[in-house]
């Protein structure tokens, strides 16, 4: 039994607990404030942060236009679940049906399209803008790989969607980019026939897309997003690259 307060001390001294937990429980008025101040849900800013980071021309905003731009996809594509039916035989007709019978249908069909675009170039330019300011440089390499996987799967959810009107265009562009996906060394013939379903466009291919799209891949943004903003906050992704730290310094 007298292991057992040492072991618990290995625990809490531990690099993997101190990532999780910066400071002690908060007796005093200095731990009471560090917990405030660290904490995502009290301070959604940071406490310091460099000037060069405070200027418009620093970040643009991207992240922020980004996951505002996935709010109004959530919302949008909500409304727009209340009628699609996933199904060869009906989708065509739905969306058609929202377009022109239900009320303010089209308007909400195009945020939701041009929310859609607009996400996918928001993300590319925030990586650009990540990349060209250095911020990805240690300690940032980690959520840098999660912002590489939420590019990936920005893209990937827009690649579902776009079979959705089940349309000509759309039934022709799948075609051609699961038949592209087919190439990939290796698991390239297995990756088509888990996204099709079977050796062609059809129901089954209609059918996992829209379950990607409105349920696997949404989640999973918004379980990463939520670990990038997290991480934004430990690791001080507001802060300039290494080589702009003496001008202006940090408030």
């Amino acid at each position: 039994m007298a292991s057992t307060p040492s072991f618990l001390n290995r625990i809490t001294r531990s690099r993997l607990w101190r990532s999780f937990f910066r400071h002690g429980w908060p007796d005093n008025p200095l731990d009471r404030s560090l917990a405030m101040t660290s904490n995502i849900f009290f301070h959604l800013h940071p406490v310091k942060i460099s000037r060069k980071s405070l200027r418009w021309s620093y970040s643009f905003g991207l992240g922020m236009i980004s996951a505002i731009l996935f709010g109004v996809l959530v919302w949008t594509g909500v409304l727009l679940m209340f009628y699609y039916i996933p199904s060869i035989e009906r989708a065509h007709p739905t969306m058609k049906e929202i377009q022109f019978s239900v009320p303010l249908g089209q308007f909400t069909r195009n945020m939701h399209r041009w929310a859609a675009h607009g996400m996918v170039l928001a993300v590319v330019l925030h990586m650009a803008r990540v990349f060209f300011t250095g911020a990805y440089k240690p300690p940032r390499e980690f959520n840098w790989v999660v912002g590489v996987i939420l590019l990936l799967f920005t893209l990937g959810a827009s690649f579902t969607g776009y079979l959705l009107p089940w349309d000509q265009l759309s039934f022709w562009a799948i075609t051609v980019g699961t038949n592209i996906a087919g190439y990939a060394p290796g698991i390239g013939t297995t990756a088509r026939q888990i996204l099709l379903g079977g050796t062609e466009v059809g129901q089954n291919t209609l059918i996992r897309f829209y379950t990607l799209h409105i349920a696997l891949l949404p989640v999973l943004i918004t379980l990463l997003v939520s670990v990038h903003i997290w991480r934004v906050r430990k690791d001080g992704g507001l802060a300039a690259s290494d080589g702009d730290q003496g001008d202006g310094g940090q408030v």
